[in-house]
């Protein structure tokens, strides 16, 4: 059974159309997979809520804390958390009067991090060029 991170099968360059088609067919993922995976990079295709994630790569934090250093409101950031929470991409707890975020998993993080390569090596091969 394919997982929602597992790499799709590559195909042989010299396969015929027919068994090209049929290595794309076997290589599918369930609707299901395609509908998550949409709604998570939904999520993070907002830029407050990208930044907020960004902000929980280094450090668990309370809302109020988090609305300072992404520059937004309390309400603002309340409001992208609920939406991060929902697809588990952030988690929170409470301590006291506070309520501290930070990221759901290892997942989230690696794909934060690849996201931030990915653009740091775009930009170096735009000035390299």
């Amino acid at each position: 059974m394919t997982h929602v991170f597992d790499p799709p099968q590559h195909q042989s360059p010299g396969a015929s159309a027919p068994e090209r088609v049929d290595q794309g067919l076997a290589s599918l993922r369930r609707a299901s997979d395609y509908v998550r995976s949409a709604e998570l990079f939904r999520a993070l295709g907002d830029p407050s809520r990208v930044k907020i994630a960004d902000v929980l790569l280094s450090q668990e934090l309370c809302t109020s804390d988090l609305a300072k250093v992404a520059g937004l409101s309390e309400s603002a950031v309340s409001q992208h958390l609920r939406v991060l929470r929902m697809l588990r991409i952030v988690t929170s707890h409470r301590h006291g009067h506070r309520v501290f975020h930070t990221l759901d998993d290892e997942h989230v993080r690696n794909l934060l991090e690849l996201t931030m390569a990915h653009l740091r090596d775009e930009l170096g091969a735009r000035h390299a060029g």
